[in-house]
């Protein structure tokens, strides 16, 4: 029966990174079609919180039991898929997702600093290679560093360093039912988004029905996979190895963006994905053998 939980953790973790590598394309077609990343954000969560909403309603006993631990997931999940969505549609597919996935070298950080454990060599070393890759990677000969790491950059690294915080947090939470989660991860999305509405005085925009056909689908049913599958996946596997497999939506998001949005990448910004995967391989081995 472990076995078969295994397996089935690790399909689902295989279903979230596949379909987490192709948001980008709808994402796009919406903010093409008038609808920006902040309301695409709203409309496409508010659906998804109303389709499992009855579940959180029966569970909210778990809820009050730990409202503290609650909240702070959905700050950090809340950040995490909103900043997401923007790096995406402010930056390359390919670069987005690779600064998003220093998280395990952050996980590594957050573990000294809050859990107080012990730095191994590997650690050390997994940590300098993951900042010379992105320099790497942000590294234009003709501007200054600073410059070269723009916005989207932004959005993609503090998404990470929240995703490692949210693993910690849906641990830390436990078994519980998983419709607290989602629910308590889509509200702090909405509320983070509605914000950002509020600041910078974006007006409702115009939906089309084709346009309010797909956020629909969007919401339910794709969000609710989408993010069941990788907490299924991250409740039910080491961590070394969902690590490992969730860097599967990396190559997927590096093909449908050469293929479909017609990016490329330079060698010098090869050498730096290469760097983080390792940092973040050598990260996820050394969790194996601990």
């Amino acid at each position: 029966m472990k076995n078969t939980t295994n397996l089935n953790a690790v399909y689902s973790c295989l279903v979230a990174a596949t379909l987490w590598g192709l948001y980008w394309i709808p994402l796009r077609y919406l903010e093409n079609a008038g609808i920006p990343g902040l309301w695409a954000s709203v409309l496409i969560y508010s659906v998804s919180f109303c389709f499992i909403f009855p579940k959180f309603f029966k569970f909210r006993a778990d809820f009050y039991a730990t409202k503290t631990l609650y909240i702070l997931l959905a700050i950090f999940a809340g950040w995490t898929n909103l900043a997401f969505v923007l790096a995406l549609l402010e930056g390359e597919v390919v670069r987005v997702m690779i600064l998003f996935y220093l998280s395990p070298v952050w996980a590594t950080l957050l573990a000294f600093f809050i859990l107080n454990e012990s730095l191994k060599k590997q650690n050390i070393i997994a940590l300098v290679l993951a900042i010379a890759g992105v320099f790497l990677i942000s590294w234009h000969p003709e501007i200054e560093f600073t410059k070269s790491f723009d916005r989207a950059d932004f959005y993609a690294v503090t998404s990470g360093v929240a995703f490692a915080i949210t693993n910690i947090l849906v641990r830390k939470i436990g078994g519980v039912s998983h419709s607290v989660k989602m629910c308590s991860s889509w509200f702090g999305v909405m509320v983070l988004a509605g914000c950002g509405i509020l600041l910078t005085q974006n007006s409702f925009p115009v939906v089309t029905l084709n346009n309010l056909l797909l956020i629909f689908v969007l919401g339910f049913p794709l969000m609710i996979i989408m993010t069941w599958t990788a907490l299924y996946a991250v409740c039910n596997l080491p961590i070394y190895l969902s690590s490992v497999l969730f860097l599967f939506e990396i190559i997927v998001g590096a093909i449908s963006a050469v293929m479909l949005a017609n990016e490329f990448i330079t060698i010098i910004q090869f050498i730096g994905i290469i760097m983080i995967l390792g940092a973040g391989l050598i990260n996820t081995v050394t969790a194996k053998i601990n």
